[in-house]
């Protein structure tokens, strides 16, 4: 059985290569490889098979998971990134059914243009798919704070989180993901009102405390305490974005003080390394000094 062939590394290029013609229609012959032949698509091994599929986009990957048992449990298997954003409708159904079959996912990116996910398909994935690392919900305007409990007890190596412009999410359901999450290293907040708080901050500050960047943009709830909280627990960090957070008095004494053009930019701070260590020891006299 050409399943039990053991097919050598170096062979990969070539057979991939014989492939190509035989799919082309420029011959009608199966592939010979090394004794071994392969007569048609079905029988291709696994190892080969996973090589095409990174070469194909997201939508070319699913549709051939579904050519045949032997492909759909390979690729469930082998697949470790999926973007559905280019799915414009049936995000959510799409979702439920291949969450079961995807469990070895470490990136996933749901990037929505219309509102299509929902709270159960979000519940599926966390019941699925245990090794993600990397998740994108950004603009998921419909999900509720029961995804994020979900996703909590789901996704304990989760480093990359976006939940950018879900503005339905409250500080108590982003508090209760910091106590789960706790190797978060990028986390985008941006426009997330009701969840970017003091208090929220507090809690990142106190459990991720291998955050490296921090994206918390028109997030008008952020005060010095947060900022403060962040300053102490998270000595890693290098990026923060606090664009539009009015309500940063130190920020803005720190404006005011600072003779360095490059730290504050119009309206906005988006500092980089030394510029953002500045801001962090600027927040610490200031607590100091109450």
């Amino acid at each position: 059985m050409i399943a039990e062939a053991k097919v050598r590394s170096e062979d990969l290029n070539l057979c991939f290569e014989k492939l190509m013609m035989v799919a082309t229609g420029n011959s009608g012959e199966g592939v010979k490889m090394k004794g071994v032949v392969i007569p048609e698509w079905k029988n291709i091994p696994m190892e080969l098979l996973l090589r095409i599929v990174s070469l194909v986009d997201d939508r070319t990957a699913i549709v051939a998971s579904g050519v045949c048992s032997g492909w759909r449990d390979a690729i469930g298997l082998g697949l470790t990134q999926l973007s559905l954003s280019w799915c414009e409708k049936n995000m959510n159904n799409l979702v439920l059914s291949l969450a079961p079959k995807f469990t070895k996912l470490q990136t996933l990116i749901l990037r929505q243009g219309n509102t299509q996910l929902e709270d159960n398909a979000i519940e599926t994935i966390a019941n699925f798919c245990h090794d993600l690392q990397d998740l994108d919900l950004s603009r998921s305007f419909k999900l509720s704070d029961c995804s994020l409990y979900a996703l909590a007890h789901g996704y304990p190596n989760l480093t990359k989180f976006n939940i950018s412009g879900c503005t339905s999410f409250s500080d108590e359901a982003l508090v209760y993901v910091t106590n789960f999450c706790q190797k978060l290293k990028i986390l985008n907040l941006c426009g997330c009102v009701k969840a970017a708080t003091d208090r929220a901050l507090q809690a990142i500050g106190r459990n991720c405390n291998m955050l490296q960047t921090l994206n918390l943009g028109w997030c008008e709830n952020v005060g010095d305490l947060g900022v403060m909280s962040l300053a102490y627990g998270c000595p890693d960090l290098r990026c923060l974005d606090l664009c539009g957070c009015v309500r940063i008095t130190a920020f803005y004494a720190l404006r005011r003080d600072s003779c360095n053009d490059n730290l504050v930019n119009g309206q906005h701070l988006v500092p980089m390394d030394s510029e953002l260590y500045y801001l962090l020891w600027y927040v610490k006299q200031v607590v100091k000094g109450q």
